[in-house]
Formats: C-alpha cells, sequence, structure tokens
C-alpha cells in the first residue's frame, strides 16, 4: 500500500517536470534559438547602457542609456516569464568580455565615449529589430511570436532615440 502511495507521489511530482520539458520540445529551433539571441540582446544593451549612464557626457544620452536600460530590464523579465510559459531555457548573464563593444565603451570618456554608445546602439537595435521582425513573422509558437510583435515598437523607439542623439547638438 505504502509503495504504491509513494509511486503515485513520485509520479505526480514528476508531471510539472515532464510538461516543461514537453513545452520545450514543442519549441522549434528556431524559436529556441530566437529566445536565447533575445536574452543576449536585453542583456548587452542594459550593460552598455548602465555604463552610459555614468560615463556619457551629454544629458540626452545619458537620458538614452536609462531607457535602454528600464526597456531591456523589461524585455528580459517579459521573455523569462516566456520561457516558464514554453519550458525553454535562456542565458542569466552574459560574458561581457566577449563584446568587444562594452570593452571599448569601458575605456572611453567624454565626447568620444558618447559617439561610440550611440552607433553601438544604433547598430544593435536595427539588428535586434531585423531579428524580431523575423520572429513576429515566422515564429511557430503563438507566445514568442506575440512577445517578439509587442517588442517591435519598443525597439523602434528606442532607435529613433539613439538616432535623434545621433543629430548634433544645436548650438545656441
Amino acid at each position: 500500500m505504502q509503495v504504491r502511495n509513494i509511486a503515485g507521489i513520485v509520479c505526480c511530482l514528476a508531471m510539472p517536470v515532464t510538461a516543461g520539458v514537453a513545452a520545450a520540445a514543442s519549441l522549434s529551433h528556431a524559436d529556441q534559438h530566437f529566445m536565447v539571441v533575445a536574452a543576449k540582446v536585453d542583456m548587452t544593451a542594459a550593460h552598455a547602457s548602465q555604463i552610459a549612464e555614468h560615463q556619457a557626457k551629454r544629458p540626452e544620452v545619458k537620458t538614452l542609456a536609462q531607457t535602454l536600460v528600464q526597456d531591456h530590464t523589461t524585455s528580459y523579465s517579459d521573455l523569462s516569464e516566456l520561457t516558464t510559459q514554453t519550458g525553454a531555457s535562456i542565458p542569466k548573464g552574459i560574458d561581457v568580455a566577449r563584446y568587444q563593444s562594452i570593452e571599448r565603451l569601458a575605456h572611453l570618456k567624454g565626447a568620444s565615449f558618447d559617439r561610440q554608445f550611440i552607433a553601438d546602439e544604433i547598430a544593435a537595435q536595427r539588428r535586434a529589430l531585423a531579428i524580431f521582425r523575423l520572429e513576429a513573422k515566422r515564429g511557430e509558437n503563438p507566445a514568442v511570436k506575440a512577445y517578439a510583435a509587442k517588442m517591435i515598437p519598443v525597439l523602434e523607439k528606442d532607435l529613433h532615440l539613439g538616432e535623434h542623439c545621433m543629430k548634433p547638438a544645436r548650438r545656441v
């Protein structure tokens, strides 16, 4: 009798794990890959932007950095919730040393820092937009597609802010 109860408990405990594995297995390779790339995009942008919050010279660059930290932190949080729903796995941190753009930024100061940060972020936002648009259009999992589609206007806004910062400051 006790063996049956223990076996029943073990089966009940194993079902959520099995369901999570099944959900992850139901994600296409492309959807899983997108989620990993999206996590790296969010973590890289947030990290570089945290540096910019402290090292940027121009106030509008600091504002851009604050916006990027907020937007990409929120995006990563939403993505983390999506992993719970889908059973997928995303990285929990980045190896900053692997990102030359972040290493380069850390050594710059003043106007040079501002120019490089803005150029890097404009390029990163453009790459991210292409990736998110592709997932929103061709992804297979409805929840992953919806996440990608939801983030496109945010990425477009961030790109626009970066492009605005690239314009030279008007002198009065």
